[in-house]
């Protein structure tokens, strides 16, 4: 199993997901299909020194609904950070850079953030 260490101390953490997303994918190799998850391991570490917009920790929201009628939350980006931590922001954005099929859930296994 190949494993990619990232430091993300210093960097925006669009910049870091999408290091991470190529590595996850596995778009890097000579290999690469879309139909496969390859076999490696990613660890991002310093997650907690990322480089975070002032403004975008009020400005940016995230967003979850339960399904039932009025029941759409939103999160702010500070918000997240004081009860999950720096990692939800770094696993929200990995997240979104995957595709979106049966394969991300796996992928997303691959990924350690620390």
């Amino acid at each position: 199993m190949n494993k990619h260490i990232i430091d993300a101390k210093g960097k925006v953490p669009g910049r870091v997901a999408t290091e991470v997303a190529v590595f996850l994918m596995g778009k890097n190799r000579t290999d690469f299909a879309r139909n496969r998850i390859p076999n490696v391991e990613v660890e991002v570490t310093n997650a907690a020194s990322m480089k975070l917009d002032a403004k975008k920790l009020k400005a940016k929201s995230y967003f979850s609904h339960s399904g039932f009628p009025g029941n759409l939350k939103r999160r702010s980006q500070d918000y997240v950070i004081r009860t999950k931590g720096h990692q939800e922001i770094l696993r929200r954005a990995v997240y979104g850079m995957l595709p979106k099929n049966k394969l991300r859930a796996l992928m997303m296994k691959n990924l350690k953030i620390k």
